[in-house]
């Protein structure tokens, strides 16, 4: 399978979990006369829980394992190298082909220690939310914002180091503005965005 399959098929795996949960949970609704919408914080938990998920998944039990093995590598430069991306890399090329299908849904990394600059913070929230979530790690910070006008559900959930692969990584990387991160640490957050009806 390639790279490019891959990330097609982790999409509409995402994109199918999201579906068929609110087709559930209209249909049941519908049953009880209610009107079929869940609260944004709810569908957020969802998404979150499914890209948590494949981010451990793939982080340790593909990257690691791989590595551990000798068998192949991860490396920044995957594409030209024929490497598998990093776990990080991972998650952003996933969050990118899901913004590709213009629903308003999507996610990214986000630290204040991000190797790549254009993760870093860049609105008030994104810069409270960091705070928020190294304090009280075991929620995620959400609000609703604007942008372009319209307004969306933001949730930002705390990432953690997965594995020593990513500590040992982050803390030798020549661009890390912190290198001394231990497993399990708060290493910045999934900032996931929702769409909500006007």
């Amino acid at each position: 399978m390639t790279g490019k399959g891959f990330f097609t098929g982790l999409v509409v795996g995402i994109l199918t979990t999201i579906l068929l949960s609110q087709w559930v949970i209209g249909a049941a609704s519908k049953e009880a006369g209610a009107i079929p919408c869940l609260p944004a914080d709810i569908v957020a938990d969802y998404v979150h829980s499914v890209i948590q998920a494949d981010r451990e998944f793939y982080a340790t039990d593909i990257v690691e394992r791989m590595q551990l093995r000798g068998i192949v590598f991860a490396a920044e430069n995957w594409r030209e190298t024929s490497r598998l991306p990093l776990p990080a890399q991972f998650l952003i090329e996933s969050g990118r082909l899901v913004a590709q299908r213009h629903n308003g849904v999507r996610f990214r990394l986000i630290s204040n220690w991000a190797i790549n600059k254009t993760n870093r913070p860049v609105t008030d929230f994104e810069r409270a939310g960091l705070t928020e979530i190294l304090v009280n790690p075991d929620r995620p910070h959400t609000g609703v914002t604007t942008e372009g006008g319209k307004p969306v559900f933001q949730a930002l959930y705390p990432d953690r180091a997965l594995s020593q692969t990513c500590v040992s990584c982050h803390n030798a990387h020549p661009n890390s503005p912190k290198k001394d991160f231990k497993p399990h640490d708060v290493m910045g957050g999934i900032l996931l965005t929702l769409p909500l009806p006007q």
